[in-house]
């Protein structure tokens, strides 16, 4: 049986201040390119967006290398674009008192690369595949139940109660509130502290 493998890995940069038009010329450049020559590219280019794009390109270069284990000199570029994102509106003061809106063009970058020695698919033994059941490894985690106390608190009127336990052979011995302040306990609660 075989079984698709991740070859693909991305890194996203959102809001960048920049227009999309400007990014777009740099990232032509470099789609489909080797990784070590996208590098010398993205230094020796004199655009502004280049920084921004060299930033993207080796964050995904390390989420490959992190996530998958691969080589830096196997990864190429397989898809790189560029997408428009909100403008940043803000208003200028003109003349005679008005205001005069600037919108300052934003991008999204999006750089995706591709390990080329991997193979995409992997075999996997479809004896031992299926035999073992998926659902088991659910099952560990609502086996184990553990008991809080502090959520109990035996209801409402538990806060109105004192509690006095004199020794510990002796049962708890519960007064209600108020008759602690009070020298003269009744004699109910007496019987029960002495016996």
């Amino acid at each position: 049986m075989l079984k698709k493998r991740k070859t693909e890995v991305y890194a996203l940069g959102q809001h960048i201040a920049m227009s999309a038009h400007k990014a777009r010329r740099v990232i032509d450049e470099i789609r489909g390119r080797s990784y070590e020559e996208t590098l010398m590219i993205l230094e020796l280019m004199p655009y502004r967006a280049c920084y921004p794009i060299l930033k993207w390109v080796s964050s995904a270069a390390a989420n490959a290398s992190y996530n998958m284990g691969s080589n830096e000199a196997n990864l190429i570029i397989s898809k790189a674009e560029v997408n428009e994102g909100t403008p940043v509106k803000k208003f200028k003061p003109r003349a005679r008192g008005r205001s005069y809106p600037i919108k300052r063009p934003t991008c999204h970058i999006t750089i995706v690369v591709k390990d080329m020695s991997l193979t995409e698919y992997i075999e996997i033994d479809y004896l031992t595949w299926s035999k073992k059941p998926k659902w088991k490894k659910w099952k560990k985690k609502y086996t184990d139940v553990a008991y809080h106390p502090m959520y109990s608190n035996g209801g409402v009127w538990d806060k109105k109660e004192i509690h006095l336990v004199s020794d510990l052979v002796q049962p708890k011995v519960i007064i209600p509130f108020g008759l602690h302040h009070q020298k003269k306990i009744p004699k109910v609660y007496k019987k029960i502290k002495k016996s």
